[in-house]
């Protein structure tokens, strides 16, 4: 699968069933040959412009399902999600 056939997805949170956004970027582990999470823009940020918006990173392992049009992912409060502001990650 490419990073564009990402991009076209939809991602839901199956814990509340919010739309959170569609995938921008993956983030990758080279070392291992793996996906380590998929980042998401939040709503304030449009088509990679107007900063001030933060990215959602979603772990792989919080993906429940990767269907045709969505990918499911499983955030609750406990659930620890990375934003990524200036290009670094805050909170990690």
């Amino acid at each position: 699968m490419k990073i564009s056939d990402f991009q076209t997805k939809d991602v839901i949170n199956i814990v509340d069933g919010k739309k959170l956004g569609q995938v921008s970027d993956l983030e990758l582990d080279l070392r291992q040959g793996r996906i380590d999470s998929i980042v998401v823009p939040t709503a304030t940020r449009l088509f990679g412009m107007f900063g001030g918006g933060n990215d959602v990173v979603i772990p792989w392992r919080n993906i429940v399902k990767i269907g045709t049009d969505v990918v499911l992912v499983r955030l609750d409060d406990t659930t620890k999600v990375y934003r990524l502001e200036d290009g670094e990650h805050v909170g990690r």
